[in-house]
């Protein structure tokens, strides 16, 4: 092989993943145009075979070297700066892509939260009237705990805070899964979750008031339920979301309305699980606290919900005017 005029051949093309490397380190591969990006992996493999050539036949070290550093530094901004840009796009998402879609779902979020609530004022009103129907809902051992004690249950997660706070996330995530799920039987079995667990907390809301504990109920509930809930309705959104895309598909196919509003669904998921994660922390570790003041825990709950309201209106368009 004529080294030299090797050389002289492939140098254009090392020259040329130089600038494109340049402005890369420089800016970002967000600087590159989707051709330029193709041609800089086209570059860094056909640099990558000219280094092994050059090893193998006599050419001089500097000349290694150089090609060396420059497939060092392409893999590095292919590879590595991808992976920056991944990490980029999902603090982008959570940054701004959330909130925009949790506004675009609100009408499907809204009413999981209707029926959420008309779950909790029907069990509340039945209750009142008929105390036996708590034992339909709330399992007899909590009754007798509270109506024969007059102590909450919470208090056995002093102690086991790790094991609590792990069991209640599984089963908080189960619940909210199983309600996108829901979706898949035209949102029959999300409205049923919704309206199921508003009977349950309008239920154990209504004993605890009946035996004056309402106020460390609540004050209990408040930390962690200011995220929990919130983040049952999204999911209870997703799943009327797969539901109108079966149901109601209006313009699309039924094929393309699955996608385009389980697209949307799976949003809400990816704020559901973050939001169900701390507030297992939150209940496993600092609602049950009986060292923490209760006017802080409501303190507490009132901001995190406050802070929660203030995310989901967040909006590029508000904040650019």
């Amino acid at each position: 092989m004529n080294i030299q005029r090797w050389i002289a051949r492939r140098e254009p093309n090392w020259q040329r993943l130089e600038t494109l490397l340049r402005r890369v380190e420089k800016k970002g591969l967000k600087s590159l145009q989707a051709a330029e990006i193709r041609e800089l992996a086209s570059l860094y493999r056909s640099v990558s075979a000219d280094l092994a050539r050059a090893r193998t036949q006599q050419v001089s070290n500097t000349l290694i070297q150089n090609l060396q550093s420059l497939t060092t530094r392409a893999y590095t901004q292919i590879y590595q700066g991808s992976r920056r840009q991944e990490w980029q796009a999902v603090l982008e998402f959570y940054r701004w892509g959330l909130p925009s879609a949790i506004q675009q779902t609100l009408p499907y979020i809204a009413f999981a939260t209707a029926l959420f609530l008309l779950g909790a004022l029907v069990a509340w009103w039945y209750a009142w009237q008929d105390p036996s129907f708590l034992s339909l809902i709330v399992p007899e051992s909590m009754v007798s705990k509270v109506r024969d004690e007059h102590k909450l249950w919470m208090g056995s997660i002093v102690g086991i805070e790790p094991l609590a706070s792990s069991n209640i996330m599984i089963n908080n995530l189960s619940v909210s899964f199983g309600a996108v799920a829901g979706g898949i039987t035209a949102g029959a079995y999300t409205a049923f979750l919704m309206v199921f667990n508003g009977l349950l907390i309008g239920a154990v809301g209504t004993l605890v008031g009946q035996n004056n504990l309402a106020y460390p109920f609540w004050a209990f509930v408040f930390p962690h339920g200011a995220l929990e809930l919130p983040a049952i309705f999204f999911a209870g959104g997703a799943g009327f979301l797969l539901g109108k895309a079966l149901l109601f598909p209006g313009r699309y196919r039924r094929a393309d309305a699955l996608k385009f509003y389980g697209s949307q669904a799976v949003q809400l998921v990816f704020g559901i699980v973050p939001m169900l994660i701390i507030a297992g922390i939150i209940e496993g570790f600092f609602s049950p606290n009986p060292r923490v003041p209760l006017p802080l825990k409501y303190l507490v709950g009132m901001g995190l919900f406050m802070l929660l309201v203030g995310y989901c209106r967040r909006s590029k368009d508000r904040l650019s005017r």
